[in-house]
């Protein structure tokens, strides 16, 4: 069973997988997509990391926290890149990144 703070980081990392494929879905529609690559390949980052930790937390795999630190730093820079757009899809993921950062903060206490 799943402890709360697993449960919370696993909810996070759900919510930013959520977001950040709809921020890059969003880019992806935008007139000038070539401004929007870094935001766009950081966005398919963030998924891939956010995804494959919550399937390591939920096996209860060994490197579960190790791919923590990873998803921390991805999703920190995929905010950062966020951050600099002014499109509410970009500022939402850049929001909901750093959630996800702090969980995976809070995740790694355990």
């Amino acid at each position: 069973m799943l402890v709360e703070k697993e449960q919370l980081v696993i909810k996070s990392l759900q919510e930013c997988m959520i977001v950040a494929n709809h921020c890059m879905n969003e880019c992806l529609a935008e007139e000038h997509v070539g401004r929007m690559l870094d935001c766009i390949y950081l966005d398919r980052e963030c998924v891939e990391i956010c995804s494959h930790l919550e399937q390591a937390i939920i096996r209860k795999s060994l490197y579960a926290k190790e791919l923590a630190k990873i998803c921390i730093a991805v999703c920190e820079d995929c905010a950062k890149e966020c951050k600099k757009h002014d499109h509410k899809h970009c500022q939402y993921c850049a929001e909901i990144c750093t959630q996800c950062v702090e969980n995976c903060k809070k995740y790694l206490e355990v």
